[in-house]
């Protein structure tokens, strides 16, 4: 899953590339109003921490320009503590969660894992399909009870194939959401991770559709 952090204050931005890197994330930074709509105006994100007070272009005013240009990413806002009128301002641009600065980390990754989620029409933590299940929380992932251990790129694409689990995934889609914008990124390889997939799941888990894709679902669905 790959994630836009737009945060002018370069220490703060740095620890959160930090933190959401370690938790599983492909993550790309911006550090002002511009280059952050740029950013998010031609990538496509799973998810977006956007700071409201941003030099060259205020956050509202990044986030309005997404929405009415038909962005869909989920958007969480980051605001000064006791600024109600800014949080007012982002959900009526267009956010769908906020969280007050200073933060505690595991409460913003929870936050991001739930709008991914509910962007994906997924309620519950743990996304499983047949005898697969894999905790977004934990990052682990067990087959018939048993653990598996996965890379980050793995992961990342498992999580992805199973948040959007019975539909046709592209490789290009998949590049696209598994790699930051700086990876020398690939699509050929993303046949790769497939193949190593397929060997610690089974060959039944992910299916392949030729020309479109690959498609997370049970074996013989």
């Amino acid at each position: 899953m790959r994630l836009l952090v737009i945060e002018d204050d370069k220490r703060l931005s740095g620890q959160l590339k930090e933190a959401l890197e370690s938790a599983g994330y492909a993550v790309d930074q911006a550090f002002d109003g511009e280059e952050g709509h740029f950013l998010g105006d031609t990538e496509p994100y799973d998810a977006i921490v956007l700071d409201l007070g941003l030099p060259k272009q205020d956050g509202v005013s990044v986030l309005k320009q997404w929405r009415k240009g038909g962005r869909t990413a989920p958007v969480l806002i980051l605001t000064a503590r006791d600024a109600w009128s800014e949080k007012v301002a982002g959900f009526d641009a267009g956010a769908d969660d906020y969280l007050a600065k200073p933060f505690h980390m595991p409460e913003l990754l929870a936050r991001l894992r739930a709008l991914i989620r509910r962007s994906a029409g997924q309620a519950s933590a743990l996304l499983s399909c047949g005898p697969l299940s894999f905790d977004t929380s934990a990052g682990t992932c067990e087959l018939n009870g048993k653990d598996v251990t996965l890379t980050a790129h793995e992961a990342r694409i498992l999580a992805y194939l199973l948040h959007h689990k019975g539909k046709i995934v592209s490789r290009t889609e998949l590049t696209e959401h598994v790699y930051a914008q700086d990876f020398d990124r690939d699509s050929n390889t993303i046949e790769v991770f497939i193949g190593r997939l397929r060997k610690k799941l089974g060959e039944g888990m992910i299916h392949t559709h030729r020309g479109q894709g690959y498609r997370m679902a049970e074996p013989d669905a």
